[in-house]
């Protein structure tokens, strides 16, 4: 089970869940979205007005608003399958999207994923963990492979490479903060919930993933680098430290000296490079 590339037009946006749970505060919106989802087929306007006791154009209204919040989809077909003179009725059935809101944002379905294709791609004598790093690297260059056929960047150094990174990351939850021009913190960890349980696999896993992430979008002069702190999440993107004018790390701390990093050298992992230097001519961000 191998996910492809996530391209960037088909990435949720970070407010859908947001724009779905306004949409769901109207109780008629509820009571025909519900409807809906229990009739297990597509219905018409006419029977979700008769259920939620309104007429057919106000109940169109509200299911038309159902299928831009990205809830219902619909389509022009007769309800169950028969034949009718004239033209076809609009009907309306769930969409098949799973729409959730957590605030911070977390994404613990990004790690489920990479852990079912660890488990069904673990080859021959490799550990585990080890399955789930390899896993995790390579969903990470697919999806930064994919950021760079979407948005064709040309060459990239340092500091663009950090502008794009960021817009990408934003949508999975990770908060960017822009330190420097050239320094990416992450204020929010996407896999929160699950970093208690086993915190060496955990952000062993996030690490990987967007070190990878940085190898597919083929970022010159940047690396993840394990800077585990409270209160964010255990990666930083850096400037690489055989860069031209990369000043290492900025709060004093090198990735190499925490028992995080220790733990991940100790089971034979070394932090991902992206790259090596930046065009001196970089356009300026």
């Amino acid at each position: 089970m191998t996910s492809g590339p996530t391209p960037a037009s088909s990435r949720p946006r970070p407010t859908a869940g947001v724009e779905a749970v306004s949409v769901l505060a109207d109780e008629v919106r509820r009571t025909l979205y519900q409807f809906t989802r229990r009739a297990h087929r597509p219905v018409t306007r006419e029977e979700a007005a008769s259920q939620a006791g309104i007429s057919a154009k106000l109940a169109a209204f509200h299911l038309d608003k159902l299928v831009a919040a990205g809830l219902l989809d619909s389509h022009y077909d007769s309800p169950g399958g028969a034949r009718r003179v004239g033209r076809r009725p609009k009907v309306y059935e769930p969409a098949g999207t799973d729409i959730r809101i957590s605030i911070p944002e977390r994404r613990t379905d990004v790690l489920a994923e990479i852990l079912v294709d660890a488990v069904l791609e673990q080859g021959q004598g490799e550990d585990a963990q080890s399955a789930a790093l390899r896993t995790a690297r390579r969903r990470g260059e697919e999806l930064g492979a994919a950021t760079r056929s979407d948005s064709r960047p040309g060459r990239l150094g340092p500091e663009r490479s950090i502008t794009l990174t960021a817009s990408v990351l934003e949508e999975f939850g990770f908060e960017p903060a822009r330190q420097a021009p050239d320094e990416l913190r992450l204020l929010n960890c996407p896999f929160h919930p699950l970093v208690a349980r086993s915190p060496q696999l955990v952000c062993g896993i996030n690490h990987a993933f967007l070190g990878g992430f940085l190898t597919g979008l083929e970022a010159g002069g940047i690396d993840a680098v394990l800077a585990p702190h409270p209160g964010r999440c255990c990666v930083e993107l850096r400037a690489a430290a055989d860069h031209p004018g990369a000043s290492g790390s900025r709060d004093g701390t090198c990735a190499k000296e925490t028992g995080a990093q220790q733990s991940a050298s100790d089971d034979g992992t070394t932090p991902p490079s992206a790259g090596g230097p930046a065009d001196a001519a970089e356009e300026r961000t």
